[in-house]
């Protein structure tokens, strides 16, 4: 069996195909013992799409929300590591054809527009590959 990652949530809207569950995102201050007498802590809310199952689930049920674990690390690669790698590579050519550093960074961060607006273009084949599950607790 695939390891999961794994979420606790709240069914709020059940739809034909679909129901949306929310999920509170903690951040790692939550678990601190001294996170009352700080100001960093976090915690937001999400709401999490996911394909409707055979179960019967009522809103306000609270259930588990998971996906494979590496499904994240391919998620965080999209999101984070390529943009990252093509922002630097964007800088050190652009370095190499300029001297001028106000140009090389706008190129290098302009840069990142066309590749968010493919990723945009491409959030239904994306949908499809990044699925979530549920399941009653």
């Amino acid at each position: 069996m695939q390891e999961t990652i794994e979420h606790r949530g709240i069914l709020k809207v059940i739809e034909d195909k679909k129901l949306q569950v929310m999920i509170l995102s903690k951040s790692a201050c939550l678990s601190c013992k001294v996170n009352a007498s700080c100001s960093v802590s976090d915690m937001k809310e999400k709401i999490i799409e996911v394909a409707k199952t055979k179960e019967n689930f009522k809103i306000g049920e609270e259930v588990k929300v998971f996906y494979e674990k590496n499904l994240g690390f391919k998620a965080l690669f999209f999101s984070y590591v390529l943009p990252f790698f093509i922002l630097f590579m964007t800088l050190i050519i652009t370095s190499f054809f300029t001297k001028n550093e106000l140009i090389t960074g706008l190129f290098s961060l302009g840069i990142l527009f066309p590749y968010y607006f493919i990723i945009y273009l491409l959030k239904d084949k994306f949908k499809k590959t990044f699925i979530f599950h549920i399941k009653k607790i």
